[in-house]
């Protein structure tokens, strides 16, 4: 630290002795020379206790875990029937439904597939929702790539959708597309995938079907919100 003797020499060079700019403490004075200094360390003392103040009050935002705005589902295909999907498709069957519940995550799926023109599997839809109770799934939220079940790579660029909870993406490839929105600690994902005809054709609107799938899981979220 700077000695007594540089702090009057810098704060005041070639000052009278007993000015006021170098009185001592308790002298007629008053101690102005040694002010600066105290309001230095009193600004470093509240910026420690600012900060100290920030760590716990992360602490105690990771210790509650990220807000579960929705509740969990045994039976999310009676909750999600994807009419504006299976309309947008043709139909859809009745779904298969999956759940399953832990102390970090709990998480209810839903399957379903239908057929068109004379072909008996020609699209499936599939919904996943997940609470997440202890990690953000905010920093990852997006990152994750998208599997074909069938072996052949999926990847196109992610769209942006407004207005659909915290966040929500586009991402898949042109006849697998995948919508995933974050809210909360809840993960909404709607996932649908389609066949051409026999004969190479398609009758399947992509835009139309990307825009039940936001229909879809809007009235999706409104129904789990607790």
């Amino acid at each position: 630290m700077i000695g007594e003797p540089e702090l009057e020499g810098e704060w005041a060079p070639g000052a009278p002795a007993g000015t006021p700019d170098t009185a001592e403490p308790g002298g007629p004075g008053g101690s102005l020379r040694a002010a600066p200094w105290r309001w230095a360390l009193g600004g470093a003392v509240a910026a420690c206790a600012v900060f100290a103040g920030v760590l716990v009050a992360q602490e105690r935002y990771a210790a509650a875990g990220p807000p579960i705005r929705h509740r969990h589902s045994e039976q999310l295909c009676t909750e999600t029937p994807l009419k504006a999907v299976g309309a947008a498709l043709g139909n859809l069957g009745v779904g298969m439904p999956s759940h399953g519940e832990g102390p970090a995550l709990d998480w209810s799926y839903c399957f379903a597939a239908g057929s068109r023109d004379e072909q008996e599997f020609s699209h499936q839809a599939a919904v996943l929702v997940e609470l997440h109770k202890k990690a953000d799934p905010a920093p990852e939220f997006g990152t994750d790539p998208l599997p074909d079940p069938f072996g052949s790579p999926l990847s196109t660029r992610v769209e942006e959708v407004s207005g659909l909870g915290e966040r929500a993406l586009f991402s898949g490839a042109l006849h697998a597309p995948r919508l995933q929105v974050l809210d909360g600690g809840a993960v909404f994902t709607v996932t649908v995938r389609w066949w051409d005809r026999k004969d190479g054709g398609s009758d399947v609107d992509g835009d139309a079907v990307k825009a039940a799938m936001v229909e879809d899981a809007r009235a999706l979220m409104a129904r789990l919100r607790t």
